[in-house]
């Protein structure tokens, strides 16, 4: 910018030394001197910025290269097949855990009410009267282990009662719908032995309205077995 100001200050200042000249008269040989001089001047200067602008053109441009776009196409990890292996064995071991937790859950337990939810859907899913009944003798004979269970470890009342309760109940809804499907089924004499003999040990451990409830439910499953002889 400076340098063509100057450049253009000279064209303008030799412009304004030729309009004093008189006219029919030429330039002096020192004007003519200083003329040739500058456009020399100029001549340098000018092919200098040419060659500058030749080379920059021809030079390849140096720094990094440019980066790829957002989007660009990246080749897809291998993925290593121990861990897809590893992976689907860690699910397994913790499906396995849990389901052997939820099996073992006692009345007060958080996975209890996951225990009950299974059971309910077996025998709401069982379109078999045989199946069902024998899913709901199944579920009393559970009821009886729990409050087993519950009168080793502590003893508490409300779990107990209600845990007897629900085994009743299971019971009576599995004799009475195979009664219904298979008259004079072995299954339900072998059945109310095995409950005997696991209910009539927690009489002792048992009082108040718990105590009823277990002497209750021996004088209905009594009945079931036919009588020897």
């Amino acid at each position: 910018m400076n340098r063509a100001r100057r450049s253009r200050e000279r064209v303008l200042g030799h412009l304004t030394e030729l309009s004093g000249l008189p006219l029919g008269g030429g330039p002096d040989p020192a004007f003519r001197e200083r003329l040739r001089a500058d456009l020399a001047s100029a001549d340098r200067a000018s092919s200098r910025a040419a060659s500058r602008a030749v080379l920059r053109a021809a030079t390849p441009a140096s720094g990094p290269p440019p980066r790829r776009g957002r989007h660009a196409h990246r080749r897809p990890r291998r993925r290593r097949p121990w861990l897809g292996q590893l992976a689907s064995a860690g699910v397994a071991v913790t499906m396995m855990v849990s389901m052997i937790s939820t099996y073992r859950a006692v009345p007060g337990d958080t996975l209890y009410p996951l225990k009950r939810a299974a059971e309910s859907t077996l025998v709401r899913l069982s379109t078999d009267d045989v199946v069902r009944a024998e899913r709901e003798l199944v579920s009393a004979n559970t009821r009886a282990r729990e409050v087993a269970q519950l009168l080793g470890e502590a003893g508490e009342g409300p779990l107990v009662g209600r845990t007897l309760k629900e085994m009743e109940q299971s019971t009576r809804a599995g004799v009475t719908r195979l009664e219904r499907a298979e008259p004079r089924s072995p299954k339900i004499s072998e059945f109310a032995e095995e409950q005997k003999n696991m209910v009539e040990p927690m009489i002792e451990q048992l009082d108040g309205d718990e105590h009823d409830q277990a002497v209750g439910y021996l004088d209905y499953i009594e009945g079931l077995v036919p009588p020897s002889g």
